[in-house]
């Protein structure tokens, strides 16, 4: 009898083709097992060790390396960010086998009643369930992956039903690397499994990158089974460009910063503060960049934007653009609808402005590569708009000086605040930061407060010295 199978679909050309296997709910059960029990040997190999057998995984993913990034630009349509995600993901694997050991050294010493000392023990959650989105298949399932299994945890991987293809030659890389092998397993399939992964307490931990309306069930789901959740959810991302600012830089910086990977990632810049002295020039500069963005059509090679990745997300861009335009949102350049080449859906860099609050496309998550430009007039203004969001991911300010983004970045309710730059929590992932507001619950997923989330502290109390008639418990 065949197992189920998802239906891959290709987003350059809208078209189905191929399938994938899915794993049903007592496959599931049996890899859990199976992991379980591999896992003590796993922990007691102790960082070191368990580093050295990241770095033979490596090299077991070099060697696969066409076979991954072809999957990847398979299921996403593009090439450019395809490559970038392998380099990004190998560069975090060697970073967590080097600071894994150092964070997890034993500590030890002697309280402050003087014969207790105290030494720390560090125990990883058995079994860690990460579940992963579409937008960066590779790198955002990697991210969780590698300071989970450097604590010692073993790992089921839930990726997205949209982006599953990676999963096959990466595990194939795993195969080869049998003391990886023992702790690491995938789960393919549509939301129903990662959701049995956590209401059904398969897992002791889970790690959920996504939507807020499923970062909400996982979260409820996860909080019934009595399990923490790690959750980083969506974003609308807001910026603040101050008149004394270098135009030329910001228009470029921002361009970069909500175009990425054609506006599909939650740290995309979604919504640009100008003060009013500067709005016009901003503006002319803006558009004149996105206009010479084009779209990397009909070649992957050919440079510019790749499609939308997900069919599902193509009307909400569609609602977001309509809703603006019918409000009176102006379309300085790009495009007035999605577009529709050689069967997929692609839309250009897209610069607005007269827009407003009272928009979808200023208030909820578009994840595409619109720049809508509204003016402001002063500072408290700006720090006012930003924060009038439900959303709080991370942020960028343009000003005169250093010192002046930085005054007023510390004010905005976001985790990561970009200093004359935008999106430089996409490139540096050692600053630890946490999501504002609906965009996520949890510890730290950057930095080294991202390895402890899959770490709980033993206290070993140790009595050093005799005491003669403890005054805790006199008289026995």
């Amino acid at each position: 009898m065949s197992r189920p199978s998802l239906l891959l679909r290709n987003p350059r050309t809208g078209e189905p083709d191929g399938t994938i296997a899915t794993t049903q709910d007592t496959d599931l059960r049996t890899l859990a097992s199976r992991l379980r029990v591999a896992q003590p040997r796993w922990e007691s190999l102790g960082p070191l060790k368990r580093g050295e057998v990241l770095q033979q995984w490596k090299q077991a993913m070099l060697s696969r390396r066409a076979e991954i990034e072809n999957a990847l630009i398979a299921d996403t349509g593009r090439k450019r960010e395809s490559i970038m995600e392998f380099d990004a993901m190998c560069g975090t694997l060697d970073r967590w086998a080097r600071l894994a050991p150092e964070l997890m050294e034993e500590k030890r010493f002697t309280s402050t009643m003087g014969f207790i000392d105290v030494a720390r023990n560090l125990r990883a959650y058995q079994l860690v369930g990460i579940i992963s989105p579409w937008n960066f298949p590779l790198v955002l399932s990697t991210i969780d992956l590698f300071p989970a299994l450097m604590a010692g945890s073993a790992v089921i991987l839930k990726p997205s039903e949209v982006t599953p293809r990676f999963a096959e030659p990466l595990l194939a890389s795993v195969r080869d690397v049998p003391e990886l092998a023992a702790v690491f397993g995938v789960a393919i399939g549509d939301g129903s499994v990662g959701g049995n992964l956590v209401s059904e307490r398969i897992i002791d931990l889970v790690c959920f990158t996504g939507s807020v309306p499923t970062g909400r069930k996982v979260a409820a789901m996860a909080a019934a089974s009595f399990i923490p959740a790690f959750l980083e959810l969506g974003g609308k991302d807001g910026s603040i460009v101050c008149a004394g600012a270098d135009l030329d830089l910001a228009a470029s910086a921002l361009l970069w910063g909500s175009t990425s990977n054609a506006g599909q990632a939650c740290q995309s810049m979604e919504r640009i503060y100008v003060q009013r002295a500067a709005h016009n020039e901003f503006v002319v500069k803006l558009a004149e960049r996105a206009a010479r963005l084009s779209l990397a059509y009909p070649s992957l090679d050919d440079p510019g934007l790749g499609p939308i990745i997900a069919e599902r997300q193509v009307p909400v861009l569609e609602a977001h653009l309509r809703d603006a335009i019918a409000k009176g949102a102006v379309v300085v350049t790009g495009s007035t609808e999605v577009e529709r080449h050689g069967g997929g859906a692609w839309v250009r860099a897209t610069v607005l402005t007269n827009v407003s609050h009272d928009m979808l496309i200023m208030t909820e998550e578009t994840f595409g590569p619109f720049l809508p430009v509204m003016a402001f007039d002063t500072i408290d203004e700006a720090v006012a708009l930003v924060n009038d969001s439900r959303f709080g991911l991370s942020a960028a300010v343009f000003a005169a000086t250093n010192d002046e983004a930085e005054a007023i970045g510390r004010r905005l309710d976001a985790g990561a605040i970009s200093i004359n730059d935008s999106t430089l929590t996409a490139l540096l992932w050692e600053g630890e930061k946490h999501s504002f507001k609906d965009s996520g619950l949890g510890g730290s997923r950057m930095g080294s407060a991202s390895l402890f989330r899959f770490l709980r502290s033993q206290a070993l109390l140790i009595k050093t010295k005799p005491i003669a008639d403890p005054w805790w418990w006199p008289g026995i």
